[in-house]
């Protein structure tokens, strides 16, 4: 039941940093007429994923639920990871 709940917030999170770059890009020009489909289709797959996690775990079918889950969350802790490795390391990357 932890689990759920860890990979669940894990893409809470970086559907967070999706809508904050898709407001961001809106202030800015970077999210035009040419790539908002794009973006809205991003952000309703993040959405997508977190509500049917959530429809699942209520169906009891957790195991269907984590494996959902964890689709965007594995790959997505990797890559915090990463970035938290190369930012401590304090490596020349010229």
């Amino acid at each position: 039941m932890i689990l759920f709940w860890i990979l669940w917030l894990i893409d809470l999170l970086v559907a967070f940093i999706a809508i904050c770059f898709f407001l961001i890009g809106l202030g800015d020009g970077g999210v035009s007429s040419s790539n908002i489909a794009l973006w809205l289709l991003l952000l309703l797959v993040l959405i997508a994923i977190l509500m049917a996690s959530l429809f699942l775990k209520s169906s009891n079918r957790l195991t269907s639920a984590h494996v959902l889950l964890s689709l965007l969350a594995i790959p997505s802790f990797l890559f915090g990871l990463f970035l938290l490795v190369a930012f401590l390391a304090r490596q020349n990357w010229h």
